[in-house]
């Protein structure tokens, strides 16, 4: 992968294991001269994966709507800074700059994000590997309703995995890049949504 999308928190949250984990995966995304696409923000662990990013001296390109650039604290020390318009854009922008996606601990927006891509690649509007880094078994309870939704015949089985799930920046990384896309039937096309 040259670019990843990181979807997560403009909060730090409860505990310090958090922001290690996004400064972890920071790291990493640099040492693989894997480009960081994010939601542009200098707070939070978007703040804290993006420093991690440009200190390692990698590449990161933020992506954030003009309402928030004051709201949000816009990072100014990117590589590139990118203002959109709106919400939508700024998530149709990331996901057409990125090879894949990782949804770290966040609030709603980050479940939003994670929910849209991982449906975007069930309808088959693209093939690239989502992935999920379970910080302390922040996504178990998520991961427990997929499991119920696939039970329940919600989720088809095939459609559960396209996420890949870790707990290790690493590793999850390494499963990723190893993700070969099950042959899915395109059901829309994009420019239908």
């Amino acid at each position: 992968m040259k670019s990843l999308c990181v979807f997560c928190g403009s909060s730090v949250g409860a505990r310090p294991i958090f922001a290690d984990a996004a400064r972890s995966l920071g790291h990493e995304l640099a040492a693989r001269s894997t480009r960081l696409v994010y939601g542009g923000g200098n707070v939070g662990l978007m703040g804290v994966v993006a420093d991690a990013v440009m200190q390692a001296g990698g590449c990161a390109i933020g992506v954030i709507p003009e309402a928030l650039v004051g709201r949000e604290l816009a990072h100014r020390g990117l590589t590139e800074l990118r203002v959109v318009r709106s919400m939508h854009e700024r998530k149709a922008l990331m996901a057409d700059l990125a090879d894949g996606f990782v949804a770290m601990p966040g609030g709603f927006g980050t479940l939003d994000e994670l929910c849209e891509i991982v449906t975007w690649a069930q309808l088959g509007l693209h093939r690239k590997a989502c992935g999920l880094l379970n910080v302390d078994g922040f996504f178990d309870c998520f991961l427990a309703q997929t499991e119920r939704a696939v039970r329940d015949k919600f989720i088809r089985p095939e459609h559960s995995a396209l996420l890949q799930v870790d707990t290790s920046p690493g590793a999850l990384l390494d499963r990723m890049e190893s993700y070969r896309p099950v042959e899915l039937p395109k059901w829309i096309d994009r420019s239908q949504t």
